[in-house]
């Protein structure tokens, strides 16, 4: 019943590749790698002057990150990345591990009234633990797929995510909870200092490092990267460049929900986040809530090197406010790297067959085109932070 409600919402209001199509944007179809990955010949040429990092190789016992372009040794660059599901509201503050992330999605959640954060994870060195964690979104896991990344949740939309999350599809390190097949508790645990002092139990759930290795050996998961017909999932320059975009706008601050002088909602979140650009270390730092956004692991700001606002096409799907979306299709969007924007354009493959069901599509990768020349961007080494901004309120973000 599940698998066919899911099904009814898809035909009722799934992606339709077209109905996102920019006017004058043409780009063929993206082929798949046996594992569901973009392969080799999916990749425009770089634009004159930049050029993008190719078949990865060993040197001195590294190789470069799927996840940055950075080299990292060659037992990290291989592994498999965990994508983890963190709350960002203001009654789940503090959070713990988040910096750590090579990759954060954010997007909004119920009624667009706050958004949720998924942490990519591969480096994630001497890291014990990550807090809090939340529920799945169908939208999330669909992103998260496109890395090969191992999902860990602690809750979930069942009605939405169900039917994906307990495919063969899917490789999940989750809680034992209504709507999951298969849990994996030895990975979670209640912070009982949190409970005391009165935190809701939604924010109090921990997952262990040492408990997520655990289940993911007594589940079985391949713990490395396909060797083969496997691409960067985002494209960074190579050592020898450093992706200018010279002749683009500078760009300092980024408002992706707005700059919180609006008397609307502004469809994105309570916190206002933002990021300031600082040119000396060509980072971008992240604010929200009225101050630096901090993990209070080591008592760092969060900062990336490339911002990547993704504008998608979404609906509410029931009266609770559980949102949809489209993050296959085709869009638009904006990435800020080296204190530039560029305009985008992207496209990623559909996730389903002829009968509306999931298929390996889910594995596809987003590509991102620059709007102007076509070519496809080059990132600039580093983390990286993806913004899935409803287009409804796409007015509301600014950047200045």
């Amino acid at each position: 019943m599940l698998g066919l409600a899911v099904a009814l919402t898809l035909t009722a209001c799934g992606p339709d590749a077209d109905a996102y199509k920019p006017a004058g944007y043409e780009v063929q179809d993206i082929p798949t790698g046996q594992n569901g990955s973009v392969s080799d010949n999916s990749t425009t040429a770089p634009p004159q002057g930049l050029m993008a990092i190719g078949e990865r190789y060993e040197l001195n016992g590294k190789m470069e990150s799927y996840l940055t372009g950075e080299w990292i040794d060659t037992e990290i660059a291989t592994r498999r990345p965990m994508a983890v599901m963190i709350p960002n509201n203001r009654n789940c503050l503090p959070q713990y591990g988040v910096s750590y992330a090579d990759v954060i999605y954010e997007a909004p959640m119920e009624k667009c009234s706050c958004t949720r954060l998924m942490g990519i994870f591969q480096n994630y060195g001497d890291l014990e633990f990550i807090e809090p964690i939340r529920s799945s979104r169908h939208y999330f896991l669909l992103e998260a797929l496109s890395y090969d990344a191992i999902y860990c949740n602690w809750g979930l939309a069942a009605a939405y995510v169900g039917p994906l999350i307990n495919s063969d599809l899917v490789d999940n390190v989750s809680a034992s909870v209504a709507g999951i097949n298969v849990g994996a508790d030895e990975a979670f645990s209640r912070d009982k200092e949190r409970q005391a002092l009165g935190y809701s139990l939604e924010y109090t759930g921990i997952m262990t490092l040492s408990g997520y290795n655990a289940a993911v050996s007594r589940l079985g998961y391949s713990t490395e990267y396909p060797t083969r017909n496997y691409t960067f999932p985002l494209q960074f320059a190579t050592d020898a460049y450093l992706a200018e975009y010279e002749d683009y706008q500078d760009i300092t601050t980024i408002y992706p929900g707005g700059n919180g002088n609006q008397t609307s909602p502004n469809g994105y979140s309570e916190l206002n986040p933002y990021f300031v650009y600082n040119p000396e270390d060509h980072l971008y730092y992240r604010y929200q809530n009225g101050g630096p956004h901090i993990d209070e692991t080591n008592g760092e700001q969060l900062a990336v090197t490339n911002v990547i606002i993704k504008y998608v096409s979404g609906n509410a799907l029931d009266d609770s406010g559980y949102m949809n979306f489209d993050t296959f299709g085709y869009g638009e969007g904006v990435l800020f790297t080296n204190g530039k924007a560029v305009e985008l354009t992207w496209k990623r493959n559909l996730p389903f067959n002829e009968d509306m069901d999931y298929d390996a599509g889910v594995y596809s990768q987003t590509r991102f085109y620059d709007a102007q020349t076509g070519d496809e961007v080059i990132l600039n080494k580093g983390k990286t932070w993806v913004c899935l901004v409803w287009d409804q309120y796409k007015s509301f973000t600014t950047y200045n």
